[in-house]
C-alpha cells in the first residue's frame, strides 16, 4: 500500500468516482456488469475489443487481441499452441475469470483453475469485454483480479453465410465458415474454424533449439433461439480441441530444450437460457444452465498425464426497472465442479442496485453477494461504482470492489509430503479501487482517459515448503492506465494506450513475476471505403521471472495489417508480424516468431 492513508484513498474512490464517462451517443452496451449499461455510464474500468478491431488487425489468436488492452499482460510458453495466460493489472492469470456467453471457461483440473487462451479462435467473437479489478460481487469466485467476458456473434436477419481462408509463414493455414439465419420467429448460427501450423520451436531457437513444434486447433459451435411471443428460449454449444507439440527439461542439464513432449486439450461448453419478461416488461427474468467439460492429455518427459473435469452452473437473474431512474438486479447461482473424481460446490445470492439521482449525468450503483462454499464456508463481497458527466466533454468515474477466489480442487486434495492435504485453506481475497477522468472534444475528434488503480490481495495460496498448499502470501499493486484517440481526418486516426503497473510481493518486497512496469501500444489506423489498414507498435517492459528463470528484457514489436474490399462479397486481407524481426521472449527460454507474413480472403454471401 502507498504511504497515503488507506481511509483517504477509499474516500477518494467513493467521492471521485470513475472512468467511463463517454457521451450519451455511445452504442457499446457492457453486458458483463449484469445490469447492461452504456460504457460511458459504467463507473467500472472496462476495455472493449470488437469484431471490427479483430478483423482490422487480422488476429489469428484471440490472445493477441487481449494484449492490445491497457493493463493486460499476455505470457505464452511458445507461440502456436503454447500455454497462454492473461494477467489484468498484475493479478495472476488464475485470478482472471473467463466467460464465454455466460459460461466459465476455467479448467477445473488445473492447479489454479485458470484458462489457457491458446485454444480460443477469434473468428466467431463479436465482442470482448475486459472488466478490470475485483468483480466477485458480479460473478463470484475467480473474479478476484478481473473478468474477460467473451460474447460470440449472433444471427442476422435473413439467410447468409461468411467464410475466410488464409495462409502464411511456418506453413500456417487457417480457415472457417459460418451459416446463419433469422426472422421474428427465431434464429440460428453454425460456425466452424481451424488452424494448422508447423510452428516454431517452443524452446527459443537462439538457444540452439531448431526442432519445430506444430499446432492444430479446431472449433465447432452452434447457437439458436426460438421466440414465442415475448418469451425467448436459447441454446448454445461449442467444441474446441487443440494439439500442440511442446518442449521440456531433459537430462542431464534439465534446462528447457527440444523434446518430443505434446499436449492435447478437448473442451465442450453448452448452455441454455430462458428469457421471460413480466409486468409489461418491467421485470426481466432469466434462467440459465451452463456446462463445461475439459479433458487434457499429454506426455511430459516420458510420462503420460491425463486429467478430466467439468463444471455445472445453474443461475437465475431478475432485472427490474423501477421507473426511469432506478434498476435492480438480483439472483441466485449454484456451481458444481468436479475434477478427477473430487467435487466441490458453491451456492450464491446477489443483488445490485443502480440509481440516477436528480440528473441524468450521474449514475450510481452498488451490490452485495453472499457465497457459501462446500469446503471453506461463506464469503460476502461488495462493490460500488459511479460515473458523473461533469460537462458534455468531461466525465469523472470510479469504482471500489472486493474479490475472492476459492481454493481449487487440486489445492484442496493434493499433498506431496508427510502432511495430508490442507483442509483449512481459505479463499484468496482482494480489495481494490480505481478513479478516472475521461475527456473528449465536442466534435469527438480527440478522446483521452486516465485511470489510477490500487489493489491489495491477501491469503494467496502457494505450494509451501511443507509440500502442500498454504495461505502464505499477499501482493499489492497500483498504477496508471491511459488511453487516447485522435482523428487527423475522416480517414486517418491514431489510437494509443499505456499502463504503468507497480505490482509487488508484499511478503518479500520483490516485483511480481511476469508483470511489466511499463507497457503500451500505438496504432495508426486508415479507413477509406474499401481500403483499411493499421500499423501497430507494441511495447512490453522488462519482466522478472523470480525463481523460474532469467529475467525477460523489454521489447518492441511492429505489426502491419491491411484489407481491400473487392466488392460487397469479397475482401482480401493480409498481416505482417514483427516487421523489424525483433528477437524477444514473453517467458524466459521460450521463443517467439521473427518476421512473418499471412494473407487471405473473406467472403460474405
Amino acid at each position: 500500500m502507498t504511504p497515503i492513508p488507506r481511509i483517504l484513498l477509499r474516500a477518494a474512490a467513493f467521492a471521485a468516482v470513475a472512468l467511463s464517462g463517454a457521451s450519451a451517443a455511445d452504442e457499446i452496451i457492457v453486458e458483463g456488469l449484469r445490469l447492461p449499461t452504456p460504457i460511458g455510464e459504467t463507473g467500472t474500468s472496462v476495455s472493449v475489443i470488437t469484431a471490427e478491431d479483430i478483423e482490422l488487425r487480422a488476429y489469428q489468436f484471440a490472445v493477441d487481441a487481449l494484449a492490445s488492452a491497457p493493463g493486460v499482460t499476455v505470457n505464452q510458453n511458445g507461440s502456436y499452441g503454447g500455454l497462454a495466460t492473461v494477467r489484468i493489472r498484475g493479478a495472476s492469470s488464475d485470478q482472471t475469470l473467463v466467460l464465454l456467453d455466460g459460461v466459465p471457461l476455467g479448467d477445473p483440473t488445473a492447479v489454479g483453475g485458470g484458462y489457457d487462451f491458446s485454444l480460443l479462435d477469434p473468428a466467431n467473437i463479436e465482442r470482448i469485454e475486459i472488466l478490470k479489478g475485483p468483480q466477485s460481487t458480479l460473478w463470484g469466485s475467480d473474479a478476484i483480479g478481473g473478468v474477460v467476458n467473451i460474447i460470440t456473434k449472433r444471427a442476422e436477419n435473413g439467410l447468409g453465410a461468411r467464410a475466410f481462408a488464409e495462409g502464411g509463414s511456418f506453413a500456417t493455414f487457417r480457415g472457417g465458415a459460418t451459416v446463419y439465419g433469422g426472422d421474428d420467429g427465431g434464429d440460428f448460427v453454425l460456425n466452424a474454424s481451424g488452424i494448422t501450423s508447423e510452428g516454431i520451436s517452443k524452446a527459443d531457437e537462439a538457444d540452439g533449439n531448431t526442432e519445430r513444434d506444430g499446432y492444430d486447433g479446431l472449433t465447432f459451435s452452434g447457437r439458436g433461439g426460438v421466440n414465442i411471443g415475448a418469451v425467448r428460449l436459447e441454446a448454445r454449444a461449442q467444441y474446441q480441441e487443440g494439439e500442440t507439440e511442446i518442449d521440456g527439461f531433459p537430462p542431464p542439464n534439465f534446462s528447457l530444450a527440444d523434446t518430443d513432449d505434446f499436449s492435447e486439450t478437448e473442451q465442450w461448453t453448452a448452455s441454455t437460457r430462458l428469457l421471460a419478461p413480466l409486468f409489461d416488461d418491467t421485470l426481466q427474468n432469466e434462467a440459465f444452465v451452463g456446462y463445461t467439460d475439459v479433458k487434457r492429455t499429454g506426455e511430459f518427459g516420458g510420462f503420460l498425464a491425463e486429467d478430466a473435469g467439468n463444471r455445472l452452473i445453474l443461475r437465475y437473474q431478475g432485472l427490474a426497472e423501477l421507473g426511469a431512474r432506478n434498476r435492480v438486479a438480483f439472483g441466485a447461482e449454484r456451481e458444481e465442479t468436479e475434477a478427477n473424481g473430487d467435487e466441490t460446490s458453491i451456492n450464491a445470492l446477489f443483488a445490485l442496485y443502480e440509481v440516477k439521482p436528480i440528473i441524468d449525468r450521474l449514475t450510481l450503483n452498488a451490490g452485495v453477494r453472499y457465497d457459501d462454499h462446500s469446503t471453506f464456508g461463506d464469503e460476502v463481497t461488495a462493490r460500488a461504482a459511479a460515473s458523473f458527466a461533469i460537462t458534455d466533454y468531461l466525465a469523472l468515474r470510479g469504482s471500489w470492489g472486493e474479490g475472492f477466489k476459492a481454493p481449487t480442487i487440486f489445492q484442496l486434495t493434493q499433498s506431496f509430503g508427510v502432511l495430508p492435504p490442507n483442509a483449512d485453506l481459505q479463499p484468496e481475497t482482494s480489495e481494490a479501487f480505481d478513479v478516472g477522468l475521461d475527456f473528449r472534444t465536442l466534435d469527438d475528434r480527440a478522446n483521452l482517459s486516465v485511470t489510477y488503480f490500487n489493489r491489495d490481495t491477501d491469503n494467496l495460496i502457494i505450494f509451501a515448503p511443507n509440500f502442500r498448499y498454504e495461505n502464505l502470501e499477499r501482493t499489492e499493486a497500483q498504477g496508471v492506465e491511459a488511453e487516447a484517440a485522435f482523428a487527423f481526418n475522416e480517414s486517418l486516426s491514431l489510437n494509443a494506450g499505456y499502463a504503468y503497473i507497480d505490482a509487488i510481493d508484499a511478503t518479500t518486497g520483490d516485483r511480481q513475476i511476469r508483470t511489466p512496469r511499463h507497457s503500451g501500444e500505438a496504432a495508426l489506423i486508415y479507413r477509406n471505403g474499401p481500403a483499411n489498414g493499421a500499423v501497430t507498435l507494441r511495447y512490453n517492459g522488462d519482466e522478472t521471472e523470480g525463481l523460474f528463470g532469467s529475467d525477460v528484457e523489454s521489447w518492441i514489436r511492429i505489426d502491419v495489417s491491411g484489407s481491400y474490399a473487392v466488392n460487397d462479397s469479397i475482401e482480401l486481407y493480409g498481416r505482417v508480424e514483427n516487421l523489424l524481426d525483433e528477437d524477444y521472449q514473453q517467458i524466459s527460454g521460450y521463443g517467439t516468431p521473427g518476421l512473418s507474413a499471412y494473407g487471405g480472403v473473406r467472403v460474405r454471401l
